[in-house]
């Protein structure tokens, strides 16, 4: 039989990492709780403190997409806007000189 390696769900690496970081038991409490190397335990807390670092820096980055994409949009309803008063105009227009009265929207 070959061994299988154990894996694990990222919510059980979250809560072992996050109670490797709040210090209150040690490593070696941890593994005799969880039943894993301490090996993985330090992995995981390493990883999940460079991951903390990544969250911040790309939630000012998506702040600041968000802040431009709003801008975007904006100015695509005021695009329309001005293109609704255009098609409003040139319609009563074209019906004041008795051109087709129909209208196709």
């Amino acid at each position: 039989m070959s061994n299988k390696r154990k894996q694990y769900n990222p919510q059980f690496k979250a809560k072992v990492a996050l109670e490797a970081i709040r210090g209150e038991k040690t490593i070696s409490e941890l593994v005799s709780q969880y039943e894993v190397h301490a090996t993985l335990i330090n992995n995981w807390k390493r990883q999940l403190l460079d991951e903390a670092i990544s969250l911040f820096e790309k939630s000012s980055g998506a702040h600041k997409a968000d802040e431009s994409q709003q801008a975007e949009i904006d100015e695509l309803y005021r695009q329309i806007g001005q293109l609704k008063v255009e098609r409003d105009f040139l319609a009563n227009r074209s019906a004041q000189l008795g051109l087709k009265n129909a209208k196709p929207w």
